[in-house]
């Protein structure tokens, strides 16, 4: 009997203990936003971002302008990688402060003036900045995002003065996060 009774406990605790589940992995998220603002200035302005955690992602830009009357025509390019921290209390979501870099290409026209005649050279030029930002973001259960963003920062490296030392970002995006 003493046997049936402790076989029936043995049962009785295999079949009832359960594993541990393991913990669901956080996924982390890409997203690509363009910038509504710029493309109706001009430009396009198209944006990857990739969440790191639930309060920071990384990302970069590029911005190449379209439209020669509304964007400098000397301007080529601009491309940006960022850090971002999010105090949402979504994944990744809500408001942010963000440290970012900008590498820019521009076109310099310089003019040498002689005796009779003048000489007009043109030289594609790069510039380096840091900067800072702050802004918002909202995603929707099903993914679709929007997203309003302001930067500033200072050129720190550029070949002379003749693009301005303080830069500006500014993002009014739509994406979608996948």
């Amino acid at each position: 009997m003493k046997k049936l009774f402790l076989a029936l406990f043995i049962f009785s605790s295999v079949c009832s203990v359960n594993a541990q589940e393991p913990e669901e992995s956080v996924k982390n998220f890409n997203e690509i936003k363009i910038n509504g603002l710029y493309l109706v200035l001009g430009a396009f302005d198209l944006t990857y971002e990739r969440t790191l955690n639930e309060e920071s992602a990384i990302g970069a830009t590029i911005f190449i302008p379209f439209d020669d009357e509304t964007v400098n025509e000397d301007f080529n390019f601009y491309f940006s990688p960022y850090y971002r921290f999010y105090f949402g209390k979504k994944y990744a979501a809500g408001f942010f402060i963000e440290g970012f870099g900008l590498l820019s290409s521009y076109e310099q026209t310089s003019v040498e003036f002689g005796i009779n005649d003048a000489v007009f050279t043109e030289e594609n030029k790069l510039a380096m900045a840091l900067g800072i930002g702050v802004g918002g973001k909202w995603v929707t259960n099903s993914g679709f995002l929007g997203e309003l963003n302001l930067g500033i920062g200072r050129n720190i490296i550029n070949g002379d003065d003749f693009i301005e030392d303080i830069i500006g970002k500014v993002s009014i995006g739509v994406g979608y996060r996948f």
